[in-house]
Formats: structure tokens, C-alpha cells, sequence
């Protein structure tokens, strides 16, 4: 596993400098935006999208998480800790730097499991923001979602193929999407611990078709959240990402980074609630004085401050498990448990700051507390993070035990 200052890895002050970059962008270019359409990044205008994509690439600051090869800078997950923060102050910040969900998870899939006729095919302008992807894998009930292993969504062998059959929900950015990643069972029972297989179906296929979009309390996810049905889809085998039977397994490769990409980026988000609420409370006169220096005040700006460095400071931990390989899937499950609960305690100390404010679409504080709520379902939620992060502990007590008796 390469170290931060491997060859073409970018060394800390190439990270900061790009981070310097990314900050003056987002704040410059697509701050104005974002407060322009009250942060509904859903409904952002396509050529607007473009306008944006094509200025973050004049700056420098397009797909920093991408290998150089396809114009990247390359950062490891150390350095996009950094320059992630930094994008995604704002909700559209992400977008416009090409490192937002679900593209950024999908690019590192592609990267490593797909063949290079699919990268080529895929890949490719998906670096350059010429298209847009998306991963269906959660069902309705009772198919998958925290627990992939209830997958009902079928593929059966054709002749030349594979036909999929089922139905997704929840599936972010769909609407306008070039090619669908599609989890399907082509093996065993929902219940069953294998037999998933992943597909590149392309959203033109007749055989699929988004059915409604779903309404939601977010809106920071440019195609927003779609239902989607595939009835008789017919894909190829040169469609099937990975062997057959393996897609769990390469689930991993996607959703324990990207769980803490979102850490990230939303890390970024509640350091601008917390300064929207320092700007309110730092000229708001009440009782006498600044609102920012009543004792009770003080100790919503406090716990803010520890919740931002703490949050933070697991990020860092994260990272830098994923780097090197060391018990990455736990690091990350505790740092989507602890980061998520932490920037929604900010966000809402910082609506509780701002008063009224905090409540209109002046401040978008309230804006960014409802997307930020959001987070601690998706990619899992708290709890099921939990029940995993208590088995692992349990199971590592229990070889010690056995160890130390032997």
C-alpha cells in the first residue's frame, strides 16, 4: 500500500496547496450559486452544472481523488480527507469539483474492478464530467438495504446475456444518468451471504426505467432519489463488472471508502453552519452584549468546536486506515457512526444560534441541517454501524481470550 509521499501521491504541501485551491473555488465561484437556488443542488440547471465543471478544471480543482492518468491529482484518502473538507463547505461544491457521491464511489469501482474496454467506455467521461453514473443496490422492503443480503433483484443467464428483473429505490442521481451499476442476485436466495453480481446497464435500455422519483427531506444530491424497475433487461456479458457471484465482495471496495468520502464532505458543510452561527452570534446584540458572549451562547459555539476537532481527528484516523490497509471497514463504520451524529449536533447548535434566522432560507442554515440529518441513515445507519462495530470488538476479545489460553 503506497505511502502519502509515494511516487504520484501528492506530499502535504501539494494537499495543501490543492486544498487552498478547492477553498478560494468554492467559496468564489460556487457559494454565489448555491445561496442563488437556496442550496436544492437537485434542480442545479444542466448547462449551469457544465459552466461550473468547466471553471473547476480552469482552477485546477476538477476530480482531485482520480489518478493522474485520467486527469486527476491522485490524492490518497489521507489528502482527500483534506481537500474533500474544503469542497464540500458547500452542498454544491462537491458537483462542481467532481468529487460528490455517487460518482466519486463509482470512479474508485470502475478504477479497480472494471476491464480497461470498460473504463475506456465508462471511466473515461465519467473523469471528465461528460456523463453521470449511479449504484443500485438498495431495494424496497424486504430486499436489501442495510442488509445486502436480502438482494431480490434477480439476473438470469440468455442467450448472449443476462436478464435482470426487480426493483430499486432510493437511488441517488439516477435521473439523467449515463449507466447504472446494478446489484443483482444471479445465485442463491435473499438471505444468502453470496451470489450478487454486479452490471453496467445503460439508463437507455428499454428494459429499465425510472418509475418516480422519490420525494425527500434532502435535496443536495444533483438527479435527486429515484425508484427505478428493470423488467426483461437485457445486458451482454461484456456488461458484468467483476466475475459473476463476486458483487458483495466488490461492494466493499466502494462502500467503506465512499462512507467516509461522505464523512468528509460533510465534515466541510457543518464547519459552514458553524460559521454562519459565529457570524450571527458575533454581531446580534441582546442583554447588553454580543450574543456571542452570553455564557450559554458560548457553550453552543464550545461544543461545536470540540465536535468539529474531534470529528476531524477520526476522519484523519479513517484515512489513514484505509491507506494502509489496517481495519479499514471498522475505522470506517466509527467514523459514519461518530461523524454523522457529530455535524448534525452542529448544524442544529448552529440553527439554535442563529435564532430565527436559523429557521428562513436566509441563512440556508436550516437547508443544510435537513441534509445533514439525512446522512445518518444512508450508507448505513447509526445503528447498524454499531451492531457491526460491537461484533468485531466482541470477536477480537474473544481470539485474545482463546490466544492467551492456548
Amino acid at each position: 500500500m503506497p505511502t502519502p509521499d509515494a511516487p504520484g501521491i501528492p506530499d502535504a504541501p501539494a494537499v495543501e496547496q490543492l486544498a487552498a485551491a478547492t477553498r478560494r473555488f468554492v467559496r468564489d465561484v460556487v457559494l454565489p450559486i448555491e445561496r442563488r437556488i437556496a442550496g436544492s443542488v437537485h434542480d442545479l440547471d444542466p448547462a449551469e452544472r457544465a459552466e461550473l465543471i468547466a471553471a473547476a478544471k480552469a482552477a485546477g480543482v476538477y476530480a482531485p481523488q482520480l489518478p493522474t492518468a485520467y486527469g486527476g491529482a491522485g490524492l490518497d484518502t489521507r489528502g482527500q480527507a483534506v481537500v474533500f473538507a474544503e469542497a464540500g463547505y458547500t452542498l454544491l461544491g462537491p458537483l462542481a469539483t467532481g468529487c460528490a457521491a455517487p460518482d466519486e464511489g463509482n470512479g474508485l469501482l470502475l478504477e479497480r474492478v472494471a476491464t480497461a474496454a470498460q473504463r475506456e467506455r465508462w471511466l473515461a467521461p465519467l473523469a471528465t464530467g461528460d456523463i453521470r453514473t449511479c449504484f443500485a443496490m438498495t431495494e424496497p422492503a424486504p430486499g436489501a438495504g442495510s442488509d445486502p443480503r436480502a438482494l431480490q433483484t434477480r439476473a438470469t443467464r440468455v442467450a448472449g446475456g443476462w436478464s435482470i428483473d426487480g426493483r430499486k429505490w432510493m437511488i441517488t442521481g439516477a435521473r439523467g444518468a449515463a449507466v447504472a451499476i446494478v446489484m443483482a442476485r444471479t445465485s442463491g436466495e435473499p438471505g444468502d451471504a453470496g451470489g450478487a453480481t454486479m452490471f453496467l446497464v445503460e439508463t437507455d435500455n428499454p428494459g429499465m426505467r425510472i418509475e418516480r422519483d422519490v420525494e425527500t427531506m434532502d435535496a443536495g444530491f444533483y438527479g435527486g432519489h429515484a425508484e427505478i424497475v428493470f423488467d426483461g433487461c437485457l445486458v451482454g456479458e461484456a456488461d458484468v463488472l467483476g466475475e459473476v457471484d463476486r458483487g458483495f465482495e466488490y461492494a466493499q471496495v466502494r462502500l467503506a471508502p465512499a462512507r467516509l468520502t461522505h464523512c468528509m464532505r460533510w465534515l466541510g458543510l457543518s464547519r459552514h453552519c458553524h460559521d454562519l452561527a459565529l457570524a450571527h452570534a458575533t454581531e446580534r446584540q441582546a442583554f447588553g452584549s454580543t450574543l456571542a458572549d452570553l455564557g450559554l451562547a458560548q457553550q453552543l459555539i464550545a461544543d461545536n468546536e470540540i465536535d468539529l476537532a474531534a470529528a476531524r481527528a477520526v476522519i484523519a484516523q479513517a484515512a489513514a486506515s484505509v491507506d494502509d490497509g489496517v481495519d479499514a471497514a471498522n475505522a470506517s463504520s466509527i467514523a459514519k457512526v461518530f461523524v454523522s451524529e457529530a455535524v448534525g449536533r452542529v448544524a442544529d447548535r448552529s440553527v439554535q444560534l442563529a435564532g430565527a434566522r436559523g429557521l428562513t432560507g436566509e441563512t440556508l442554515l436550516s437547508r443544510y441541517w435537513r441534509e445533514m440529518r439525512a446522512f445518518r441513515v444512508y450508507d448505513g445507519p447509526s445503528e447498524t454501524h454499531r451492531w457491526a462495530i460491537a461484533k468485531r470488538a466482541v470477536s477480537r476479545h474473544r481470539r485474545a481470550v482463546a490466544g492467551a489460553g492456548a
